[in-house]
């Protein structure tokens, strides 16, 4: 991105966050960017969620990833509301849902944990089987869903992730997901470095995936800033980052299982992922049907390319 992009990047999200901040209630809520969805509280077994729900049809999980919240799906799950009841999570750290202390072993966010929490969240709302979207963080929680509850995951969408990166690390995967090492360090190493100024990191987190500054609504970089600015959020999303690279790696080692229902795999051709991997290669060793295709995205798909992506939900759903 060239340095004026990054100034019309920051001149956006300091504008958005002043203008925005008279239309975010005490609760979080964004109705601006969901209108017609209804925001509550969950209780899970392990956490309180922050849930929005609206339209009607079969029901539809949305799950957003890193450094981001529900908002991530603002431009596309309006229209999925007109064929699906669309559910949007905040995942356990993130966004608005609670902050569950770190767990032996960062289990309290492993990413068998988060995926009970969907489940949970489904069926207090009258879902006992559903379809799941999942990008970034929220695909590996997609994927755990479909592999360790396979009864209850009737299609997946995993967007932007293979399984088990750390198996495969290089020198060009290490400098591009540096992030990724950073925010395992033990805290409160990472969490104060970001503390100084979580806004420079947050805004360094969209500019390093080749997506385009203008991709970034006003009205969403507010939201994510709003909620990443609480220390209690960075420390829970670099615990999300930590368990990546311990229990999470334990539930995988040996787990020979499959995703057997129907699986979509999306990735940016710009993208870390998509330059660096072989992704349909590496899923097809992880799924029994599995289809997939690149988007011309970075990594930020439901915002940068909201139409191609929703085409492709749409197609596969």
């Amino acid at each position: 991105m060239t340095s004026h992009g990054r100034r019309t990047f920051l001149k956006a999200t300091l504008a958005a966050s002043a203008a925005l901040a008279h239309d975010v209630n005490a609760a979080g809520q964004t109705p601006v960017l969901f209108p017609g969805f209804t925001a509550q509280k969950i209780q899970t077994s392990g956490a309180t969620i922050h849930t929005l729900r609206g339209g009607s049809g079969p029901p539809l999980l949305l799950v957003h990833g890193y450094p981001q919240t529900h908002v991530e799906w603002h431009k596309i799950a309006p229209e999925l509301a007109r064929t699906f009841t669309v559910v949007m999570t905040d995942l356990r750290g993130y966004g608005d849902s609670s902050k569950p202390p770190d767990g032996e072993n960062h289990a309290n966010y492993s990413k068998r944990a988060m995926a009970l929490d969907q489940i949970e969240v489904m069926r207090a709302l009258g879902f006992s089987t559903f379809a799941v979207v999942g990008h970034d963080r929220g695909a590996r929680v997609t994927w755990r869903l479909a592999v360790e509850h396979p009864t209850v995951v009737t299609k997946a969408v995993v967007i932007d992730i293979v399984p088990e990166p750390y198996s495969r690390v290089t020198r060009q995967f290490a400098t591009e997901y540096f992030h990724w090492f950073f925010l395992i360090q033990a805290a409160p190493f990472p969490e104060t470095l970001i503390g100084n100024s979580a806004e420079f990191y947050l805004r360094s987190r969209f500019l390093r995936q080749n997506a385009a500054a203008n991709v970034f609504t006003p009205e969403a970089i507010a939201e994510y800033l709003r909620c990443f600015k609480d220390p209690a959020t960075i420390h829970a999303t670099c615990e999300d980052y930590r368990a990546g690279a311990t229990i999470d790696l334990e539930h995988n080692a040996g787990d020979t299982r499959k995703v057997v229902c129907p699986l979509l795999v999306l990735w940016g051709e710009r993208g870390s992922v998509g330059r660096l991997e072989p992704v349909m290669d590496i899923w097809r060793e992880k799924a029994v049907d599995v289809t997939g295709k690149a988007l011309p995205a970075g990594h930020f798909l439901p915002e940068e390319v909201p139409q191609e992506t929703l085409a492709a939900l749409l197609a596969f759903l």
